[in-house]
């Protein structure tokens, strides 16, 4: 790969349950510039190291330093990963590659990173509402998983805090949310938010409402389904062919979401703002524009006018963790 001979350059990656994204950042205008990307698929891997090789024998690349965010917990420099059979250690690519600094950050930690650096048009507002600069920032991504992350500002510097909220208790609003958890109940001890607020969430609550519905499938659904991804189906069925029952449950996923992150702006008292990421909200964009998110994310009681005034934006870049994870590399 061919470069200047002062350009530095560093390796980025974004682990995900279904694809990590690997590629090589340089600098432009004091912002990280992608140079090149590639994307694996992460279950026909059988550790990060394996892709990297790949990475780097298809583009040589003279890196400085590498950053990854993963999805799990990071502790001391190593991370078994949520969604995969990995286990994830810095010093252990270090060597393997001979690289002087390597970090492993909590992905949505790295999506958090990106914020201040994204551009205004990769974002998207649900919510003007009255940004606090300086304030506490929130992130949300449903995906494979439902990650979450705060940034907090100390003297002008952005700082990223990892977090598992999305293995918090399923906390339901009415009763037919108490039904479904119920429902849950009676086959796992344990019903997270991540189990209802992900891509595969949205597939246990059209399931769940099909057997509650007594609903009769229509014949192309089910030959659909068959061949797709069962929650990519729904979502397509409910905002195209306006589906019923795939109506319904998109609108219960969107409705469980916004209470989640409502939630999450109360915890970390996010007065800069909520930001949703991951790969399924630009899909679901007008969906989410219609009203059901905001009215969830704002439905708690006396501090409603408190979350009224808290800025929503999408992120429509699907490279900001990579980002992120680059803007941590350039600090190493």
């Amino acid at each position: 790969m061919s470069r200047s001979d002062h350009e530095k350059l560093v390796l980025a990656g974004d682990v995900g349950g279904t694809k990590t994204n690997l590629g090589v950042f340089g600098l432009r205008e004091k912002k990280p510039e992608i140079r090149v990307m590639e994307s694996y698929a992460s279950q026909a891997a059988s550790s990060l190291e394996d892709l990297v090789h790949r990475f780097l024998d298809e583009h040589p690349a003279s890196i400085t330093s590498a950053c990854f965010g993963i999805p799990g917990p990071v502790i001391k420099g190593l991370s078994k990963t949520t969604n995969l059979p990995w286990v994830v250690s810095e010093d252990r690519i270090k060597d393997h590659f001979g690289l002087d600094k390597v970090r492993l950050v909590n992905d949505l930690a790295a999506t958090a990173n990106s914020v201040p650096v994204l551009q205004e048009s990769a974002l998207s507002p649900l919510n003007p509402g009255k940004p606090n600069l300086g304030g506490t920032v929130g992130l949300i991504a449903p995906g494979t998983g439902l990650g979450m992350a705060l940034l907090v500002f100390i003297d002008g510097r952005a700082y990223p805090l990892a977090s598992e909220g999305g293995h918090v208790d399923f906390a339901p609003k009415n009763e037919l949310q108490i039904l479904l958890l119920r429902h849950l109940l009676a086959e796992m001890s344990h019903v997270s938010a991540e189990r209802l607020g992900s891509g595969p969430g949205l597939f246990t609550i059209y399931s769940w409402l099909k057997e509650y519905r007594n609903y009769s499938e229509p014949t192309w659904l089910t030959e659909r389904m068959a061949l797709q991804d069962g929650s990519k189906v729904i979502s397509e069925a409910a905002i195209t062919e306006k589906e019923p029952l795939c109506v319904e449950a998109l609108d219960l996923f969107i409705t469980i979401l916004g209470s989640t992150a409502g939630n999450l702006a109360l915890t970390g008292m996010t007065t800069g703002g909520i930001y949703l990421g991951g790969g399924i909200v630009p899909q679901i964009l007008d969906k989410l524009r219609e009203g059901l998110f905001m009215k969830a994310f704002t439905d708690k009681g006396r501090f409603r006018s408190m979350l009224n005034d808290v800025p929503v934006r999408v992120i429509l870049n699907d490279k900001a963790a990579m980002i992120g994870a680059a803007c941590c590399a350039f600090d190493l």
